[in-house]
């Protein structure tokens, strides 16, 4: 069943000798529960697909369509929700707000929407014994469990992460990538990776591959 689908996406920055095209007409589509790694070099506008596939930055044109819904036909407070509900985002920098401690920066998107927090989420992030701690009191590894946690507190649907592993070392990177496998089998859901790592990128079911802004390569790895 597909979840993400991509058609014609083109994103410009700058004008006349200036502008700058991160996105050439981009286009494909992803099934519910595959874990799609996109690589590419830097510059390529990996990280600019990532954003607007998360409702973060609009595309110049082109339409993005997840669980059937064309995306930028929502407003600004209609893409604040779609962020929060339908979409995880982790990046490689943790973003963690430093006065509050691990649970309520994990449970601050579910709080926002007067939900009810799933306990069982929060025990898998393993940081039973850093509840109550602040960001600065916690290892890089740590911290990426918090990020991951948050975003995955709502149980969307896509999960996207920007160089998850950027700043972890090579035992803290598998650990991380294992959580977000995890959650892709326990849960079925959408796991999209932009990631230099080419151990991460070979243990996706496919591999897209980008270059000045066009799909260069889409491959599966695995059935």
């Amino acid at each position: 069943m597909e979840i993400l689908r991509v058609e014609d996406l083109r994103k410009e920055y700058g004008r006349g000798e200036a502008r700058v095209n991160a996105l050439d007409g981009i286009s494909f589509s992803v099934e519910k529960g595959e874990f799609v790694a996109i690589i590419g070099p830097s510059g390529s506008g990996k990280s600019t697909l990532l954003h607007i596939l998360g409702g973060v930055d609009r595309p110049t044109s082109g339409k993005v369509f997840v669980n059937g819904e064309d995306v930028y036909r929502r407003n600004e407070e209609q893409l604040a929700i779609f962020r929060r509900r339908e979409v995880g985002l982790i990046y490689q920098f943790y973003n963690l707000i430093p006065v509050l401690d691990v649970v309520e920066n994990m449970t601050l998107p579910i709080q926002m929407d007067g939900r009810k927090v799933n306990e069982e989420r929060l025990e898998e992030r393993k940081l039973s014994n850093r509840r109550h701690h602040l960001p600065n009191e916690l290892s890089g590894g740590q911290q990426q469990r918090v990020s991951i946690g948050r975003a995955l507190i709502n149980a969307p649907s896509v999960m996207l992460a920007d160089e998850p592993t950027g700043n972890l070392d090579s035992k803290n990177s598998q650990e991380i990538v294992e959580l977000l496998k995890m959650s892709n089998k326990k849960y079925d859901q959408t796991l999209i990776i932009i990631t230099h790592d080419e151990n991460i990128a070979l243990q996706a079911d496919r591999i897209i591959a980008i270059e000045d802004g066009k799909i260069t390569r889409d491959e599966r790895t695995r059935n």
